[in-house]
């Protein structure tokens, strides 16, 4: 009979529960021929298919399932069950374990038991397309699985249903505690209740698993090391079991070994467990506190130190124990806890022998000047440190030069066609571009046109198919396509202009090519641009400008009327009275307007304000996660000039961010402006909108005009990024001009970590940085500024990294010479308690009402 005709039919068309029916019917003769035909038949079926398309996975089920029913060895079976044509590593699991366990059920126990053990040994990783097939397999067999980490990790991997009926449960239980990557398969499991750690302790409470073997196990899980995600698990099965002193018992070497070198959940559980017997040895304690008082954990030493003296209270004898574990401590690096460990040492001296006291006297050394007096006056003789020599920070280096010439204009037709191809990558490319366009189209157009062929781009019919065009360069190349005069559509600037949801200053960019694209169809192009920048902060030059309406003026042409606007917006601040004069000799509407034209003066004011409608004043002792925002509002006597007017007032609320980056360069002499037209932007809002960044920030620090809210929210939410670091730079660039917003800096550090915009460990970093590079004096106006709003209300609790804030304004105060009360820093000092934070804030109010200080 010839079974292969219709096995091969079934395998084309994929009918896995017909085949599993044919296979299971042949004699051993007949499963022979399938199984040497089955490479034929894949080489055949894999030809019909290129080598880069994945067809061949749909047959996977089919051809895995023959190949399991036929091959005669288990060896063969697995390397057949694992070909990579069935199923790519990204497929996930193989869903034909039913049929292939129907196929090799009439198998003999000793062939399954060992394809079985196979499969465990072949498999690398938790999610093994294999897992299923393999437990089901040993489930079947009853067999003990041979030891591998990646079978235990693999069984975790699955919800535990009926676990305390799953035959792995006693083989595989034991090496939980052993297998590499069961604790990261498990990091999340908290719930006593659901999962694996509910499940075990269910068991455990109905002793089908004991809970001693529980215990120990995670006990040598521990010891056996790893870092705090693998242990995660095992740290709360442990403590979910709760041992009892008796039950911990057996333990007290292994606990007292964690203490030292194990991850701080670790530690924290063995002391739990040792601090709270009553039968330690004299030795096991002293070995228990100098191991916690040596660790770098703030809280283990805190919590070490209060078992330390809680247990000499109650057993004053102990005294003499605790004295080379407190000589640890002395080296610790914290204040708080250097000023605890002293506290104890003088309080128990009395009770301490001469071998005591000098262990105690020979860490002097290691303490601070003001403790380390402390201690020598009551135990002698111990070499106090001195203070160092105090820092004194360097005077604020020159600020590098605000502006620099721009590179040269596009000096041939080739290199214009290379740079429209390509692209403009910054703003000083793109203008350079449109000039050269121009500029060059003006003397050759016909050239231009033949360099330019509309071949170049592609096919870009598309593009008229769009509702709009929102990029410059859509309609650069709208233009050059239109010096052959073969654009698809005529007078696309009448139609294509985005109607709204574009930025201000992106739109300006939008009509500055859209009017070339206008005046190339009509012919009007004039023989250069105005606006073109003569320095790399964006200014044209007065001269300049007037030079450049002077050769249009004798060309007989037209000013284009967004280039003129925008030229007008890069005009120095500083008046040119030469330029002036030559500007009043011009005939035509656009120099009668620049002979007359004084740089506008424009107030910005910054408001935040949260969703629920409130303002800086009802949110900014609140918990994070508020809709924040800052809504900048402008005041200026209109120009008459459309785009400058538009130019000059600021959005309300978010828009197109296109070219964000450019915007400083548009408005170089209104700094602050700029700064406003990035407010929507400067707090994230969508996870793909990248935060305006230090290079936004270097070019508002180089442009001029009045320095406020806006540029001090720019500069103080890139210094609050640890992503940022360029940021400090800028700082001082702009503190050497003696143009930074100090206070008004200090008051958006305030409102940006409040509202959880930024971490104040984040801050603390980049402004110790600014101050330590010179610019002390700067940073003590900023922090003074901040404090007001970050210290916490009575009953409050500090933010993180406060202590750390207060000590830079210590520093800084110190390095300043600064003086006087401030308000909210007399109300904090004058709390009750001994925390870093109240001693550093009392330091600080010290330092400015009766310190010294040190002038900087």
């Amino acid at each position: 009979m010839d079974h292969w005709g219709e096995i091969k039919k079934l395998i084309e068309t994929r009918h896995a529960d017909r085949l599993a029916e044919v296979l299971k019917a042949l004699d051993d003769q007949a499963r022979k021929e399938v199984a040497a035909r089955l490479p034929e038949l894949l080489k055949e079926l894999r030809a019909r298919f290129d080598r880069w398309d994945d067809g061949l996975v749909h047959y996977g089920i089919v051809l895995r399932v023959a190949g399991a029913a036929t091959f005669g060895g288990a060896a063969a079976v697995v390397s057949w069950l694992y070909r990579r044509d069935f199923a790519p590593q990204w497929d996930g699991p193989d869903g034909d374990v039913d049929l292939i366990l129907a196929v090799i059920a009439d198998r003999p126990a000793a062939w399954r038991a060992d394809l079985a053990e196979r499969l465990v040994l072949r498999m690398r990783v938790a999610d093994d397309r294999g897992m299923p097939l393999t437990l089901a397999l040993l489930r079947e067999t009853g067999i003990e699985p041979p030891p591998h980490d990646p079978l235990v990790a693999g069984w975790v991997s699955q919800w535990p249903t009926r676990l305390g009926d799953d035959p792995l449960l006693d083989h595989l239980v034991p090496r939980l505690f052993e297998a590499q990557g069961v604790g990261r398969m498990l990091q999340w499991e908290r719930d006593p209740h659901e999962g694996w750690l509910g499940a075990l302790l269910k068991l455990a409470g109905a002793g089908r698993l004991k809970r001693e073997a529980l215990i120990d196990g995670c006990v040598r899980r521990f010891l056996l090391g790893g870092t705090a995600i693998d242990l995660r698990f095992f740290v709360r099965l442990h403590e979910a079991l709760n041992p009892s002193p008796t039950e911990a018992a057996p333990h007290v070497r292994d606990y007292l070994r964690l203490l030292p070198a194990s991850p701080g959940p670790v530690a924290e559980l063995a002391m739990k467990h040792l601090r709270g017997r009553d039968d330690l040895a004299i030795d096991d304690l002293a070995e228990a506190w100098e191991s916690l008082l040596f660790r770098s954990e703030r809280k283990l030493v805190r919590a070490g130190l209060s078992w330390l003296n809680g247990s000499v209270r109650r057993a004053p004898a102990l005294a003499d124990v605790i004295a080379a574990p407190l000589a640890r401590a002395f080296a610790a690096d914290s204040a708080e806890l250097q000023d605890k460990a002293v506290e104890l040492a003088l309080a128990h001296a009395g009770g301490m022998s001469e071998d005591g006291r000098a262990a105690v006297r020979e860490a002097i050394e290691l303490l601070p000047p003001h403790l380390g007096h402390q201690a020598a006056a009551v135990f002698g003789g111990g070499d106090v440190a001195e203070a160092e020599p105090a820092f004194v920070p360097p005077a604020l280096s020159a600020a590098p030069e605000r502006a620099r010439g721009v590179a040269s204009p596009i000096a041939s037709v080739e290199e214009l066609r290379r740079m429209i191809t390509s692209g403009a990558g910054s703003w000083q490319a793109w203008e350079r571009l449109l000039a050269g366009f121009v500029t060059h189209t003006g003397r050759d157009r016909a050239g231009v046109a033949a360099a330019l062929d509309a071949r170049l781009f592609g096919d870009l019919f598309w593009q008229y198919r769009l509702e709009n065009w929102s990029r410059p360069g859509q309609w650069l190349q709208r233009a050059a396509q239109s010096l052959g005069l073969n654009a698809p559509a005529r007078r696309a600037w009448q139609s294509f202009m985005p109607k709204a949801g574009l930025a201000m200053p992106h739109r300006l960019l939008l009509h500055r090519a859209a009017e070339i694209l206008r005046a190339v169809e009509e012919d009007t192009l004039p023989p250069l641009l105005l606006a073109t920048p003569t320095h790399s902060t964006g200014h044209v030059a007065a001269a300049e400008l007037v030079r450049r309406l002077e050769v249009i003026e004798a060309a007989g042409a037209k000013p284009l009327a967004a280039d003129f606007q925008q030229a007008l917006l890069r005009l120095p601040r500083t008046p040119d009275p030469e330029a002036a004069e030559r500007a009043a000799r011009l005939t035509s509407a656009a120099g009668k307007i620049l002979a007359g034209w004084t740089c506008p003066e424009v107030e910005i004011r910054l408001e935040w304000t949260c969703g629920n409608g409130g303002d800086d004043h009802d949110w900014h002792d609140r918990d994070h996660h508020h809709d924040v925002r800052l809504v900048p509002t402008a005041t200026a006597a209109p120009t008459g000039l459309p785009l400058v007017d538009l130019m000059l007032s600021v959005p309300q609320s978010s828009a197109d961010a296109e070219h964000r980056e450019w915007w400083p360069s548009m408005l170089p002499s209104h700094r602050e402006v700029a700064a406003a037209h990035l407010m929507p932007h400067v707090l994230r809002r969508y996870w793909g909108d990248p935060p305006v960044g230090p290079e936004e920030a270097r070019e508002l620090a180089r442009a001029e005009g009045p320095a406020g809210a806006a540029f001090a929210a720019v500069l103080a939410r890139v210094l609050g990024d640890p992503q940022m670091p360029a940021s400090v730079d800028v700082l001082l660039e702009v503190a050497a001009r003696d143009e930074l917003p100090a206070a008004e800096i200090g008051h958006q550090i305030g409102l940006l970590v409040a509202s959880g915009e930024v971490r104040m460990t984040d801050m603390v970093a980049p402004l110790d940085s600014a101050a330590r590079r010179g610019a002390h004096a700067h940073v003590w106006r900023i922090v003074a500024a901040a404090l007001p709003a970050l210290l916490p209300a009575p009953g409050g609790r500090p933010r993180n990294g406060l202590a750390a804030f207060v000590t830079l304004a210590v520093t800084t105060a110190w390095w300043s010479g600064a003086r006087g009360e401030i308000p909210e820093v007399r109300a904090m000092a004058a709390r009750k308690g001994n925390s870093g934070l109240l001693r550093e804030i009392r330091r600080l109010h010290d330092q400015l009402t009766s310190g010294t200080g040190q002038e900087g």
